[in-house]
């Protein structure tokens, strides 16, 4: 049951960001400077959506001598759709925030990822672009595209939670921001 609960609940974040993609608002952004991720995957997601509504027209070809068959095929399809379109506005509609008043940095990965990173346990930020990541204990890698572009070392952990509640104590932090120099640069500023 509990596993059901987080799906739906993931499907009604999307579903959510998908809105907000459409009014052109941000979620969690105020008062802090928002630093996007979305740019370097709006490609591939693009080319995700293509492919999806090509398998929506095949089936309901493929299908239209089964009335039954093929209104379930294309409720299913144009979800998927709909699913790959709220993802992408769930990265744009969701970006890292640097937060001065809270002493913050939130760094988040569509509806997934959402971890807050307090400033002074930041021991040292730098730009740091890499295309590999090899899982190890005490690091996460929140991956645009298969890349990240900044690097956090930590004084302490901090917690992260997965997806499915699990909780991980990590002390380096890498993830992608289009504006990566920036956000370095805003850090070393806020740190001081």
């Amino acid at each position: 049951m509990r596993i059901a609960r987080l799906l739906v609940r993931h499907e009604v974040r999307v579903l959510v960001s998908l809105v907000l993609w459409v009014a052109r608002r941000t979620h969690g952004a105020q008062p802090g400077r928002a630093f996007g991720y979305a740019r370097g995957q709006g490609a591939v997601m693009a080319g995700f959506a293509f492919v999806c509504v090509v398998e929506t027209v095949a089936m309901s070809v493929l299908l239209r001598d089964f009335p039954t068959a093929h209104a379930v095929f294309l409720f299913l399809d144009v979800y998927g759709v709909v699913v790959v379109v709220g993802l992408h506005a769930s990265s744009v509609v969701r970006p890292h925030v640097l937060d001065l008043e809270d002493g913050s940095l939130r760094i988040r990965r569509y509806v997934h990822v959402d971890l807050r990173v307090p400033l002074e346990r930041i021991a040292s930020v730098r730009r740091e672009l890499r295309m590999t990541h090899e899982p190890a204990d005490g690091e996460l890698n929140v991956e645009v595209g298969s890349r990240t572009s900044v690097t956090l070392e930590l004084t302490e952990p901090v917690t992260h939670v997965t997806f499915f509640g699990r909780r991980r104590e990590v002390r380096v932090v890498r993830f992608h921001a289009d504006d990566a120099d920036g956000l370095v640069r805003a850090l070393g500023r806020a740190r001081v």
